[in-house]
């Protein structure tokens, strides 16, 4: 089982460490084991349950009235929730803390129940930009650099490649368009949601893709080229690179200097590489939108 430290928790659910501590002693609203140290260690049960109060909180309720709450009547108000006509920041929280809560949990039923949910309510193209895409970032999976991710992690990086190929493969092109996109994770890269998502984007926007998925060698873009007209190339940096010089990829490649380099990933990695005139980082689903 993982435990997770206070730092840990706050990024997962948004409640200041403090506000976590305070509620602890007021409301004993959660019991953290401790290490030989003395550090606060929190397991997956107890994540699962800050995560529901911070939805209920995020929906208005007082956290006094929270405290006074079960864990099985808390999540039943939090699923209650995904079907409300409330204001859609609190809809859009309600999915994402129930996705990871599932994610936790290793359910993929009520996993795959609040993706429909979501979908139901917003559409796909918006529930992708508004729930799926910021689940991920939460969770870490499109930024992650770290090979031995958590086990929970992967379970659902699996489902959410899963529905993202479905999705895809769901889109009909309508109709030709003089853009046409390269998508492929670099030499060494294996972390490949950020790259469907992406792609997913832009077939949506009915635009032709080329997709050549992971630890793709630079050298074999050129053939490419040669064979049809590409109008931007998008890459994925999750680790760094061996070449930080973007410029060198390009000649890699064999890009022509004015054609459009999309960069796309950790913003750790992306932030130092070296890019030129021709070169755009993408910090979010939308920056790539501006390209559309």
């Amino acid at each position: 089982m993982k435990l997770y430290h206070i730092s840990e928790l706050e990024q997962l659910s948004g409640i200041k460490a403090p506000t976590i501590r305070v509620w602890e002693r007021r409301y004993n609203l959660i019991e953290p084991g401790r290490t030989d140290t003395n550090i606060r260690m929190y397991d997956d049960r107890q994540v699962r349950k800050l995560l529901n109060v911070a939805t209920l909180l995020s929906n208005g309720y007082k956290i006094s009235k929270i405290a006074a709450l079960d864990e099985d009547d808390m999540h039943a108000m939090v699923l209650g929730l995904q079907g409300s006509t409330g204001e859609a920041d609190a809809a859009v929280t309600a999915f994402i803390n129930d996705l990871v809560v599932a994610m936790l949990a290793f359910d993929e039923v009520n996993f795959e129940k609040t993706y429909a949910a979501a979908v139901k309510r917003y559409g796909m193209f918006d529930a992708m930009l508004n729930v799926f895409y910021p689940l991920l970032e939460k969770i870490g999976i499109m930024w992650s650099t770290d090979d031995a991710m958590p086990v929970q992690e992967h379970f659902a990086s699996a489902v959410m490649r899963r529905k993202l190929i479905a999705a895809t493969d769901a889109l009909v092109l309508k109709r030709k368009r003089r853009k046409k996109f390269l998508l492929m994770l670099p030499p060494g890269e294996w972390h490949e949601i950020g790259l469907l998502f992406a792609n997913y984007i832009i077939r949506s926007k009915d635009i032709e893709t080329i997709y050549l998925g992971q630890n793709v060698p630079y050298e074999q873009v050129a053939a490419i080229l040669g064979k049809t007209d590409i109008s931007h190339v998008l890459l994925f940096f999750i680790a760094r690179p061996e070449q930080d010089n973007l410029l060198h990829i390009r000649k890699a490649m064999g890009l022509p200097r004015e054609l459009p380099l999309l960069v796309a990933g950790s913003t750790a990695v992306t932030g130092s590489l070296h890019f030129d005139a021709a070169t755009h980082v993408l910090r979010s689903p939308h920056d790539l939108l501006k390209h559309l």
